[in-house]
């Protein structure tokens, strides 16, 4: 790929913000940048994280040894989900049925069934609506009261092949901290997405990221994440945490993994946390201080490492900019 190009406005081509509504990598990365989560929700029972920067999941066999689990959450009223039946992945939509997301070797995910704990309840599994009525499955998580950030490829379907599917998709059902068939958060419907040309225009891999704008200020129940720009030298080698909703386990369960980060470049990060279509969007984190701070957004695999839109500087910039 040729070196992109400055626009007028200062900002690198592949970087300019578009939404579906109306108008109204090569350089090493050595800048720092932290928006701390606004709040971790106004609902009470809050995960409590490891010494090491992981989360505390029980079962899972990562690298480090895991402190106890938060309580469990209040009842409350809790809603069903609509039969939506097995929808695919959105990968499928734009990249074929050979998804973009990987198992690598032994499947090490864990399964989140405390989800109406933060962070959990954060992380919203995504139903899917393109313009030709096709359903699809991704994963997004709370940045403000009232957005979510997610892959572009969840927001804007490109190079499908198929007549009338392609652009921006027609509505996302956002339901946080599903657990199966329970909706302890209920379910809200958004029409209204952001992305960047980079991926609206030129599909470029390196620009796919988006974001979700939902009418009421969930959020600040659920809680949120922070993201920050971090450089490459605390970045390599650093652990993170993923998690999302598969389309490979039962449908509306949330699924983790953990790893240390093992590649970084300008634009994306690599790990081999294990992860399956359905995952595109799900926060890619680090836990600072107890606070998990986002540091890229998962989207693709491979043979030996997955990998995620890294938040850089224009990517932090962007997000930061779509919070509302």
């Amino acid at each position: 790929m040729s070196d992109k190009k400055k626009t007028a406005q200062g900002l690198a081509s592949g970087y300019q913000s578009v939404s579906n509504l109306p108008p109204d990598a090569t350089q090493p990365v050595a800048a720092r940048a932290v928006t701390l989560p606004a709040t971790q929700g106004s609902s009470p029972n809050v995960s409590t994280p490891t010494v090491g920067g992981l989360e505390a999941v029980a079962g899972h066999t990562a690298a480090v040894s895991f402190g106890p689990e938060a309580a469990a959450a209040p009842p409350r009223v809790q809603e069903v989900p609509p039969d939506f039946g097995d929808l695919p992945d959105i990968g499928e939509a734009s990249f074929g049925s050979g998804g973009v997301e990987a198992v690598l070797g032994v499947d090490e995910r864990t399964q989140i069934t405390d989800t109406a704990s933060y962070p959990w309840r954060a992380i919203a599994s995504l139903v899917i609506t393109g313009r030709d009525n096709s359903q699809w499955v991704g994963t997004g998580w709370f940045v403000s009261p009232r957005t979510l950030i997610t892959a572009g490829h969840c927001v804007y379907i490109k190079n499908s092949g198929v007549p009338g599917r392609d652009g921006w998709v027609s509505k996302i059902n956002v339901m946080c901290g599903r657990n199966g068939t329970t909706l302890p958060y209920g379910s809200v419907t958004s029409t209204v997405f952001k992305s960047v040309d980079g991926w609206t225009e030129e599909g470029d891999e390196n620009f796919d990221f988006g974001a979700i704008v939902v009418p009421t200020p969930l959020g600040e129940e659920v809680g949120m994440f922070g993201v920050a720009v971090y450089p490459d030298d605390e970045l390599l080698g650093a652990l993170v945490n993923i998690s999302g909703y598969p389309g490979d386990k039962p449908a509306g369960t949330q699924w983790f993994d953990s790893r240390a980060v093992a590649q970084v470049n300008a634009r994306k990060v690599y790990y081999e946390a294990d992860t399956a279509g359905g995952q595109s969007g799900a926060a890619v984190f680090r836990i600072v201080d107890d606070a998990r701070i986002a540091v890229a957004v998962h989207a693709y695999g491979g043979a030996t490492a997955n990998s995620g839109t890294r938040i850089n500087d224009e990517v932090y910039g962007w997000i930061t900019s779509w919070m509302e």
